[in-house]
């Protein structure tokens, strides 16, 4: 049976609270076996006989709307995804040093070519962004909490979730392929 990366949006935020095991509780409940978490932001693996990434990414939003009372955008990966983001995430990195710190931020869907342009147009002096696919990395020489363009993302290119490269890194090294 195929695994899937999980990366949930805004959950254990204000009142969006979605706990560990609560979570687990509620994937197990759902049918999904090999169930793991990692910290309390939305990371989750996953198997189950599902094979496309859209339909695991619905079941899971069903599962947690019915779970929850409330919406959870997810996206969903693969594990050989998830690595060979790891490894794009690190060449960026490598080609462009940031001073401060990558984030990868994964978006609900894949932007057209003018979508993709007006979010790479968000760049400016200590931010670089970089679209990949339903990626956009993220590379800062100014600290993240100060970034103005982060905040302009979601709306030029829709829902989404970040974490930190050291974040990505950690879960290609538990779980990717």
């Amino acid at each position: 049976m195929p695994t899937h990366i999980g990366f949930l949006r805004a959950v254990n935020i204000g009142k969006r609270q979605f706990k560990t095991a609560d979570l687990r509780a509620a994937l197990v409940g759902g049918g999904y076996t090999d169930v793991e978490t990692h910290i309390q932001t939305g990371n989750i693996k996953v198997t189950t006989p599902l094979r496309s990434s859209a339909k695991v990414e619905a079941d899971l939003e069903a599962l947690f709307l019915a779970d929850r009372g409330f919406e959870v955008v997810t996206m969903v990966v693969s594990p050989a995804e998830l690595t060979r983001l790891t490894e794009e995430a690190e060449k960026l990195a490598a080609q462009r040093p940031p001073t401060y710190g990558q984030y990868l931020t994964f978006l609900k869907n894949k932007p057209d070519a003018e979508t993709a342009e007006a979010v790479e147009a968000l760049s400016s002096d200590g931010e670089t962004f970089l679209v990949r696919g339903r990626v956009v990395h993220m590379l800062y020489d100014v600290p993240y909490g100060t970034s103005k363009a982060a905040s302009l993302l979601e709306k030029k290119a829709g829902p989404g979730t970040n974490r930190n490269l050291k974040v990505i890194r950690t879960l290609a090294d538990k779980w990717g392929a």
